[in-house]
């Protein structure tokens, strides 16, 4: 089963239906479209599987990177190979921001609304939902069930959220070494995270004020997240935010690191990367989005401010935002800002050496 979603348009995704295995490819893969006059459509798409067992709420129960420590990405400005009719085409960051170029209507709207040729990437984790509580509540569910004690140590709390579930299971925790073992902890940790995430109904306080006044400005909004598509739509649905987003880069995307799917949703989006600002907490997701010549706007809250000083803009709530801060971000930026420039320098005429002569 293929899907394909358009750099200006989201497609919702069909529910999956039970199809045998010889009809489903056995690894995902992208696919793209030839590209028109107008503008190359870059066009991504991952099979999806229809034989896992339900959770009891109608969501499949899926493997998915919540626990995994993320790579960061574009450390060079690369980025990822995408598949197109007349062969396979690397996508990285100096490409993008070469292609997605204003066309010439677009350069006159945004002469008129400049806010709108900004676009909005928010990470989900702390940003847009409480994810930390989340996490810390499948580890003591989990603790409960097996038997083990749980720490309520700060730096503990700190390693748990942020370091990968097997480090966390054998090095901090020390409840199991086993590989079989391991695994079937992961997958019960993964259960109990997301059914604590389908009673999840509220998003972070302020967030859906800045969300209207960025909708009412007109400006793209794209979420970006390790979960399941199916996870996220309802999420958002039952928080009432669906409406604010016009691109979700979700698990199905088969993005490998984070920069990479910030750079999705710059394509979904229709927008430069560096003409995207990019709303995350933790340290790796903004360098992610440096490295992909995006602005990053902090959250403090899971990491406090001195380690996330590297971000152009910290802010303790949305409340602190306003529209105008967006443009501040990229007053100091001309049509050739850090582009390699060569330095005139004006050979200034000798001076004249002053004689002293004497006078009889």
């Amino acid at each position: 089963m293929e899907c394909s979603i358009r750099s200006s348009s989201l497609v919702p995704p069909r529910p999956a239906s039970r199809l045998g295995t010889s009809s489903v490819p056995a690894k995902p893969r992208l696919v793209g479209l030839k590209p028109s006059i107008a503008r190359s459509r870059l066009v991504f798409c991952r099979a999806a599987g229809s034989d896992d067992k339900d959770l009891g709420n109608g969501f499949p129960r899926v493997t998915s990177k919540v626990f995994v420590e993320e790579a960061i990405g574009a450390e060079y400005g690369e980025g990822f190979e995408t598949f197109r009719m007349d062969g396979p085409l690397k996508v990285d960051v100096d490409y993008l921001n070469d292609k997605l170029q204003e066309c010439f209507l677009q350069r006159v709207r945004h002469a008129m609304k400049p806010d709108e040729a900004f676009g909005l990437i928010f990470s989900w984790d702390n940003v847009v939902a409480d994810t930390r509580s989340l996490k810390l509540d499948a580890w003591r569910q989990l603790a409960s069930e097996e038997g083990n004690e749980f720490s309520s140590d700060r730096h503990i709390n700190k390693l748990i959220l942020h370091t990968a579930a097997d480090h966390v299971l054998r090095k901090v925790l020390c409840w199991e070494e086993e590989e079989s073992e391991l695994e079937r902890l992961k997958s019960r940790l993964s259960q109990l995270y997301y059914e604590n995430l389908i009673k999840l109904d509220a998003p972070v306080e302020g967030l859906k004020e800045w969300l209207d006044a960025v909708h009412t400005a007109g400006i793209p909004c794209a979420i970006v997240s390790c979960l399941d598509r199916r996870y996220m739509h309802e999420s958002l649905q039952k928080m009432g935010l669906k409406k604010y987003f016009q691109a979700i880069v979700t698990e199905e995307d088969g993005m490998e690191s984070i920069a990479h799917r910030f750079l999705s949703a710059a394509v979904k989006m229709d927008r430069k990367p560096s003409k995207c600002i990019v709303f995350e907490d933790d340290p790796r997701g903004i360098t992610a989005a440096h490295n992909c010549t995006m602005m990053a706007i902090a959250l403090i809250g899971a990491h406090p401010a001195y380690e996330l000083v590297q971000a152009d803009l910290a802010v303790a709530s949305f409340s602190e935002l306003s529209v105008i801060n967006l443009r501040r971000l990229f007053a100091h930026k001309g049509s050739s800002f850090m582009d390699l420039q060569k330095q005139i320098i004006e050979k200034s005429p000798p001076k004249r050496k002053l004689m002293t002569d004497t006078i009889y």
